[in-house]
């Protein structure tokens, strides 16, 4: 058989192993060569993939840092393997041991326009939620290639920590009935503060948005690659020792995550593995509210935290998506 453009995707995927799309040999679809996605991939390091529909296929390149934002800075793009049509609209769990295995989130998805495009140079134009603006693929040894910004940087408009408010939640008595709908978290006291991270440097928040102290968070920066972030938690002493202890992410490079599910987001926490001397992140347990309130009254905790698996972020808002269960007698 005559070697196809999905050969080399195949060659490094069993079907039976992973929840990728792994269609069998046969003729590729056609379709208008102008859809686009950025998938946000927590593989053994972050980064994001560009894959943008070519004869077919999806045309693919993994981007340690995104897509630069300012054209005075070309960001590395590694050209990989061509992906089948329906990875545009995957999402899952790669299993770890498998190729790319890690968690595989849509960052952004739209239309493209295709301006040039050789194998010396790829000049296109995307227009997506979250990305848009013309940009330049080209190849500089091997497999590298460099994403050039073509446009001036976009008008500042995402959000900082100083801008967003805490989302809170509803008190309530009990634990909800629907207990297999909701991610339960520990409530360890202390200080609310959103955290931002921008040029490396770190920013607490209070929950009207004035500068709080906080620990020594220098370091917290580089464990996020140097990627501008937004982060929600909670300063608790610790044998002596103030921790921020964090429970969400809002803001993770040039992309605002207000609009994903509560489940996304912590995915997304946990595979950012943020650990340091002053600096943490909590637990979480899907579905298991009585075990948890049970620990927290053990721990001698002050509540339980019921957050809705599929509820957004909405800052500054009181809502029911959110419940504080205090421990009680």
């Amino acid at each position: 058989m005559s070697p196809d453009k999905l050969d080399a995707y195949r060659s490094k995927r069993d079907a039976t192993r992973t929840p990728e799309p792994v269609p069998e040999p046969g003729p590729l679809p056609t379709g208008q060569d102008d859809t686009f996605v950025i998938h946000e991939h927590h593989a053994r390091r972050l980064h994001w993939d560009l894959r943008l529909e070519r004869e077919g296929v999806l045309a693919s390149w993994a981007i340690p840092k995104g897509l630069p934002l300012d054209p005075k800075t070309n960001h590395l793009a590694v050209h990989t393997e061509d992906h089948p049509i329906e990875y545009s609209t995957f999402e899952g769990e790669i299993a770890q041991g498998e190729y790319g295995g890690g968690l595989m989130l849509v960052w952004d998805r739209g239309t493209y326009e295709t301006e040039k495009w050789t194998d010396r140079e790829v000049k296109i134009v995307v227009h997506g939620s979250r990305a848009s603006g013309r940009y330049v693929l080209f190849p500089t040894h091997g497999k590298n290639w460099m994403i050039h910004r073509m446009d001036p940087p976009p008008e500042p408009g995402l959000p900082t920590a100083a801008d967003l408010r805490p989302m809170l939640p509803e008190e309530r008595r009990r634990l909800p009935r629907d207990q297999d709908a909701y991610g339960f978290e520990f409530d360890l006291g202390g200080t609310r503060a959103l955290a931002g991270i921008e040029n490396g440097k770190v920013g607490l928040f209070a929950e009207d948005g004035t500068p709080v102290d906080h620990p020594d968070l220098a370091g917290l920066g580089k464990n996020l690659l140097g990627l501008p972030s937004v982060l929600d938690g909670q300063i608790v002493e610790m044998d002596g020792t103030p921790i921020y202890m964090i429970f969400d992410v809002l803001r993770l490079n040039g992309g605002v995550l207000l609009d994903r599910t509560y489940r996304d987001r912590r995915r997304t926490l946990d595979h950012l593995s943020l650990r340091g001397p002053h600096w943490q992140t909590t637990p979480w347990f899907p579905g298991d509210g009585k075990a948890v309130l049970k620990v927290a009254r053990e721990q001698g905790l002050p509540a339980v935290l019921a957050k809705r698996l599929d509820s957004p972020y909405v800052p500054g808002a009181r809502s029911p998506y959110w419940l504080r269960v205090p421990v009680g007698d």
